[in-house]
């Protein structure tokens, strides 16, 4: 029988070197984590991690946990598609948790209501100036704002300063704290109105993820924005040498990241019912490491949201996970710091195993 052959020369094609999806490797460790979970569920606790034991046949899932793991996932999820999309340009993006803290802040400031409980708001900011029972699309817009500015600045610094993208986005991390702690003296900002508290109410958190998700995926994988994010991260100079306004698309990149963060922060304080000057602290980190573990690339080019997703999960599984067997909350971060080095360690082996090839 002949063998089969392809391209240029006869060449042979190889099947023992044909690579599975990065999302399948992700996805299947996303199982085997579960697996190991519920292993340790039934010989420590006697009960399953994400299985229905009780006697009810309505279900065979723990809907509550399958609940409480999307939903520890959801907001720091929608600034990890930010910074998934800052990754694949070859950047880093160190700001989105302050941006959180600050755009909660303001956001929130507008949301107040004017009376509580018959008297006037304790709380209100704007009360003087009658900036009170606003409707709802004020503050939403008053927040994405925020992360249109301190994006624009973060990607106008990388893309025409040459500044590293570490540095820059560092400092608009410490620059939007500052904001955040500034804008009401470090004094939180409650009582909003009955149409933004509903925005984090529930189950939206998630669906406001997993539609963020699914439309960043189409644009990321269909649209020329797509591939000039894939391309920049590739190879900037070719990119550049084939056309592509490079400055404009990592300003556009970065802004897209600024307004996520955002978005999140809005989800966030509606959630919460209030906005402190201290939220967001470390989600940054939390979002680069989902990105990392769903296989994004740190030198970029490489990866997408389908995998960020998987990643997010795999941070609720192991967060719920510890929480079940009842282990400490110090644990989490000592796993967690284990896991973004393995990631990263992971993704230099891919690295240098494809040059090798």
């Amino acid at each position: 029988m002949a063998e089969t052959t392809h391209g240029i020369g006869g060449l042979k094609y190889d099947h023992s070197k044909r690579e599975r999806p990065q999302e399948l490797n992700v996805f299947i460790a996303l199982i085997l984590i579960v697996a190991v979970f519920e292993g340790l569920g039934f010989w420590l606790m006697g009960q399953s991690f994400l299985f229905d034991s009780g006697d009810r046949f309505d279900s065979i899932f723990n809907e509550a946990r399958l609940q409480i793991i999307i939903l520890q996932v959801a907001i720091i999820g929608i600034i990890a598609i930010g910074v998934t999309q800052v990754i694949l340009t070859g950047g880093i993006d160190l700001s989105s948790g302050s941006i959180v803290g600050a755009a909660a802040m303001i956001a929130m400031s507008f949301a107040q209501v004017a009376e509580v409980n018959g008297f006037p708001n304790p709380k209100g900011i704007f009360i003087e100036q009658g900036w009170v029972d606003l409707p709802v699309i004020v503050p939403i817009a008053v927040g994405l704002a925020c992360g249109v500015v301190a994006g624009g600045i973060n990607g106008a610094l990388v893309a025409y300063t040459k500044i590293p993208p570490f540095i820059a986005t560092l400092g608009m991390m410490v620059t939007a704290r500052g904001v955040a702690k500034w804008w009401s003296k470090g004094q939180p900002i409650s009582f909003p109105t009955e149409s933004y508290s509903k925005l984090g109410a529930g189950m939206t958190p998630v669906v406001i993820f997993l539609a963020l998700a699914v439309l960043f995926h189409l644009i990321l994988r269909y649209t020329v924005y797509g591939k000039h994010t894939y391309a920049i991260g590739s190879n900037e100079a070719a990119a550049r040498m084939s056309g592509i306004n490079v400055a404009r698309h990592k300003v556009m990149v970065y802004t897209i990241a600024g307004v996520l963060a955002s978005v999140a922060a809005i989800v966030l304080s509606s959630k919460n019912l209030t906005a402190q000057s201290g939220m967001g602290v470390m989600y940054e980190l939390d979002a680069i490491a989902m990105a990392v573990i769903g296989g994004i690339s740190l030198q970029g080019g490489r990866g997408s949201v389908i995998g960020t997703v998987i990643g997010a999960l795999i941070f609720g599984v192991i967060i719920s996970g510890f929480t079940f067997l009842r282990l400490d909350a110090y644990y989490q971060e000592m796993v967690k710091g284990a896991i973004i080095v393995g990631a990263v360690v992971l993704d230099q082996w891919r690295q240098n195993k494809g040059g090798k090839t």
